[in-house]
């Protein structure tokens, strides 16, 4: 029996404030104790046991600078008051306080702001009865002290409440950023926007944009128009736009850092001016040949026109730093080009990587020119280059000893891809000063871009040891990292949050402040206000489960409700054929896959309840019966929608597996046994745990077979708990 079901389914300037945070609903040991701030503060104390009522009239008192910053920050503040109170609250100017409730914003910065990496951005709140005071010495501390006040906001039954508290607040890295690459899906401006805003909510202060790589160039380019005309496939920014995008992230203290990737990933760039490539004519037909396209570095026309185009974009984004890529480049690019391997060996360089050594300090001494510091993914550490570039690690570990040993700053991000499609919770359980453990794995998810690897591929220590204190004071801070070549612009929000809120608190707050137990339900909350704020994954998940399965909804959302997609790229299906040396295919994002979130609330309740049952808790029987029979009678459903919508058969065994993985809990619970139910049950759970450990890592994911829809069950944990509890 065992084997046959194995087959089957093989198959601004400072302000002072006060203002409460939001009860919700599920498992009662799931539900967090209001306040939840997130990310957690420094320090916060409850001043009183019971929230006050919010009130309806608070007067604005400014203490120091009132700048136009500022203003808008109120301005924006006093919007998302009503839209999470549900309430109309009116606002008034006043000198001092003349009213029952005031809001005191302090802070005596003078002049313009602008985010920049050394702001100030540590703050105080205190709330109470008679009002709330945010304190801080920059605009940017006030702008997170208004956000801190937002969520001591909750709704209650009787309405909604403010609770008095008092924190004090700073973060612990000063680059708290995001990694969005819109080279691959382009993004338009709204989107961008509405992320930004809720990043402002989670208090991060990067956007790093992807601009260039193999799929499109992303920026008008005045000195060289052939960029958006050709490489940009009719989808880019003007400079008007991109000035207009950063005033307004920089009100919401966040810096934008543009990236465009050279002398590798290069494809749009080369398919406008292929005069500059390593290999001509380019590879138009093979979809793989946009990853591995690479600039000549040997030629003097190739470094005028990097040089002329960095100039232009670094005129255009005005923070100090500037991002160059350097990361994968194809060693054939270079050494099967006949010139190229020539002046290797003329100029007595140790191969390709003393070359792209050679080229990464061209362009850092182009930009020192433009007063930027360049920052280049960790590849571009293989050979010596200027100690003042900032190295972005994304490949393990070891490569954060190696930078910061060598005297380079470093930006973390191999722990934080958001494309691998990881739960929050693993992410969330990386420290991003942890001591490194064994690094295979992040060295896996160095992506090879065809025959012949990256320049370099060598293998680096697979343990080092703890960061020196002098290391560590060269981390700037951390960066999550979205690549979208399967993240469509209508799945982006689904795809950052609220992952993203759960790294944005690693970011920010001190290690002893993050609280691994609680975070589920504290990311229940956030995501709750981001949604009532403006973040579109709820819309967006069920517009796409309607296109799918129109009037079957209500099968395919139970469904997805406890599945996650498979992790680690094995959902990447162009990826696994350009490893495995087969044709690229453009991937279509039309899958139950694409919808299904990595987190899974609804699991992880009924797993922690599952595991509490075996501990003693009885009570939670019933409750635990009503989630199984929903989700073993889900399948007939799902069979029957199925079989009207095509498009649906690729979930038929996930459901299938979903039904026998109930059954099974049920079975355990002693509800609707039958002969041999515990062979039959252990076997579904035999098998869903093969499932899941299939994409535990890049390396499996890379000679694994994927469960079919690419689906996994995220109940296991808690039927096999069950399971053994029967014993």
């Amino acid at each position: 029996m065992k084997l046959r079901l194995r087959q089957l389914y093989m198959i601004a300037p400072c302000v002072s404030i006060i203002l409460c945070a939001q009860p919700q609903r599920g498992f009662a040991a799931d539900t967090p104790a209001p306040p939840v701030v997130l990310p957690h503060p420094t320090t916060l104390q409850i001043t009183q046991t019971q929230p006050i009522a919010l009130p309806q009239h608070i007067q604005l008192i400014w203490h120091g600078q009132k700048t136009p910053v500022l203003t808008a920050a109120v301005a924006r503040f006093h919007t998302r008051l009503e839209m999470l109170s549900g309430t109309k609250i009116s606002f008034s100017a006043a000198a001092q306080k003349t009213h029952n409730f005031a809001l005191v914003i302090s802070c005596p910065e003078k002049g313009d702001f602008f985010p920049s990496l050394g702001m100030n951005e540590a703050y105080s709140l205190k709330v109470s009865p008679a009002g709330a005071e945010i304190s801080a010495q920059s605009a940017a501390g006030i702008l997170h002290g208004l956000t801190s006040l937002l969520q001591l906001v909750s709704q209650t039954s009787a309405g909604p409440v403010l609770q008095p508290a008092t924190m004090t607040d700073a973060p612990r890295f000063r680059w708290r950023g995001l990694m969005l690459d819109v080279s691959r899906h382009f993004m338009s401006l709204s989107t961008i926007k509405r992320q930004i805003d809720a990043m402002e909510m989670v208090k991060l202060n990067v956007l790093h944009l992807h601009l260039s790589d193999g799929q499109g160039f992303r920026v008008e380019s005045k000195l060289f128009p052939r960029l958006q005309s050709i490489s940009s496939h009719g989808q880019y920014y003007t400079q008007d736009e991109v000035r207009a995008l950063i005033h307004y992230a920089a009100e919401r203290g966040i810096r934008i850092v543009p990236e465009f990737d050279t002398p590798g990933h290069s494809f749009a760039l080369l398919e406008a001016y292929p005069l500059y490539a390593a290999q001509a004519p380019l590879n138009m037909t093979d979809r793989a040949e946009r990853n591995r396209a690479a600039l000549d570095p040997t030629k003097p026309e190739t470094y005028e026109f990097i040089s002329k185009l960095y100039g232009e974009m670094a005129a255009l984004f005005p923070d100090a730093y500037f991002h160059i890529g350097g990361d994968e480049v194809v060693a054939k690019q270079w050494t099967e080009a006949p010139a190229i391997s020539a002046y290797i060996k003329q100029h007595k360089l140790n191969g390709p990587a003393e070359l792209q050594a050679e080229f990464t300090t061209k362009a850092i001494d182009m930009l020192s020119k433009d007063h930027k510091t360049a920052i280049g993914w960790d590849e571009i550490t293989a050979a010596s280059i200027p100690q003042r570039t900032v190295v972005e690690v994304w490949r393990g570990a070891a490569h954060t000893a190696e930078a910061t040993a060598d005297g380079h700053p470093v930006i973390l991000s191999e722990r934080y891809y958001l494309d691998r499609l990881l739960p929050s919770a693993q992410h969330y359980q990386d420290d991003p000063l942890a001591s490194p453990q064994n690094t295979s794995e992040a060295e896996a998810a160095a992506r090879t871009s065809g025959p012949g690897g990256t320049i370099t591929t060598q293998s680096k220590p697979t343990d080092t040891q703890p960061l020196s204190e002098a290391q560590k004071k060269l981390v700037l801070g951390g960066e999550a990292a979205l690549w979208t070549e399967i993240v469509s612009e209508d799945m982006l929000d689904a795809r950052l949050w609220p992952r993203l809120a759960a790294i944005a608190e690693r970011f920010w707050s001190q290690p002893e402040n993050c609280q691994p137990d609680t975070l589920s339900a504290r990311l229940g909350v956030t995501r709750n206000r981001l949604e009532t704020l403006g973040i579109q994954s709820d819309e967006s998940t069920e517009k796409r489960i309607t296109q799918l399965a129109p009037g079957k909804e209500k099968s395919v959302r139970i469904l997805l409700s406890v599945t996650s997609p498979v992790r680690n790229y094995a959902h990447n299906h162009e990826f696994l054929q350009i490893r495995h040396k087969q044709t690229a295919t453009e991937q279509q994002l039309n899958t139950l896959a694409d919808i299904a979130s990595p987190d899974s609330p609804q699991a992880e309740s009924f797993n922690k309840r599952a595991a509490a049952f075996m501990d003693g808790q009885i009570e939670l029987r019933d409750s635990l019966i009503t989630d199984l029979q929903l989700w073993s009678g889900n399948n007939a459903r799902f069979i029957k929608a199925a079989a009207r919508y095509p498009a649906l058969k690729d979930g038929l065994q996930a459901s299938a597996l979903l039904h026998d993985l109930a059954m099974a809990g049920l079975a355990a619970l002693g509800d609707k046994r039958t002969l041999h139910w515990r062979n039959k049950g252990c076997a579904a759970v035999q098998i869903a745990k093969e499932q899941i450990a299939a994409s535990e890592n890049i390396k499996i994911v890379s000679k694994t077979q994927q469960p079919e829809g690419d689906l996994l069950q995220d109940i296991t944990p808690g039927v096999e708990s069950l399971m053994r509890c029967s014993e």
